[in-house]
């Protein structure tokens, strides 16, 4: 266990970056499978407007430095075409 003042405020820090962390990436895995759901059920409307959601979920995303901005890139580019495909 850390024993400087300083090492126990990042321990501490760490763990509330870790937790806001993973409701970020779960916010952004559930967004994803709305959009994919909605293709799988060829739901062009309800596939456009979760993929609205999913666009700016990602984006909020990376723009905090939870995923780097050229994997976020990458999937809304993949969701955009698998949307695009359906009609």
């Amino acid at each position: 266990m850390a024993n400087h003042k300083s090492a126990l405020k990042r321990i501490k820090t760490n763990e509330k970056r870790r937790i806001r962390n993973r409701a970020v990436l779960t916010r952004v895995k559930n967004v994803t499978k709305a959009v994919r759901a909605a293709a799988e059920n060829n739901d062009a409307d309800a596939a456009q407007t979760a993929l609205a959601a999913a666009v700016a979920t990602i984006d909020k995303a990376a723009s905090k430095g939870v995923i780097p901005q050229r994997r976020a890139s990458r999937k809304i580019g993949r969701l955009t075409r698998l949307v695009n495909s359906l009609g």
